[in-house]
């Protein structure tokens, strides 16, 4: 006969356990909820700026979905001068987003944090990308470059939901 106090610790230790996987999924689920403000089919202008002078404008149409049971991030951008794949995953060991951007010259991995209702993507210390809702609904992302100790602007792509 099994002994009741061994049964007791094994159903304590499987409840834990079961308690902490689902708290695991639904924090990974929580953290990749947060950018639902991003997806959908858009349609807008992507901008390049230097010295504040806009140097190139060109349409930009871009898809954004989740995909693998809302575990990533799928962002498919498009313009006559960049075509970017990109995936944004929530690590939950470091805590951390990672944004993967694809291009046809390879790709890189930026340490991400939502911050602010708003995605900020650090290519580097010097470098930031950063994705947000606009107060019209719609859907904005630009680049900034630390320069001399100021953030400028680099470019910036705009977009309207297509639905």
């Amino acid at each position: 006969m099994e002994n009741p106090k061994t049964l007791k610790i094994f159903y304590f230790l499987t409840i834990i356990l079961l308690g902490s996987s689902v708290f695991g999924q639904n924090t990974k689920r929580d953290k990749m909820e947060q950018l639902s403000f991003m997806t959908g089919e858009w349609v807008g202008t992507s901008r390049g700026y230097e010295n504040g002078v806009v140097t190139r404008e060109e349409p930009a149409y871009e898809n954004i979905k989740y995909d693998l049971d809302l575990n990533i991030l799928v962002i498919e951008l498009n313009t006559e001068s960049l075509q970017l794949h990109t995936i944004i995953y929530y690590d939950e060991k470091d805590e951390t987003y990672y944004y993967y951007p694809f291009s046809k010259n390879g790709v890189t991995r930026a340490p991400a944090e939502f911050k602010d209702r708003q995605l900020m993507v650090w290519r580097n210390e010097k470098t930031r990308y950063i994705f947000r809702q606009t107060s019209e609904g719609g859907f904005q992302e630009y680049g900034e470059k630390l320069i001399e100790g100021k953030w400028i602007k680099y470019f910036e792509d705009t977009f309207k939901n297509t639905k």
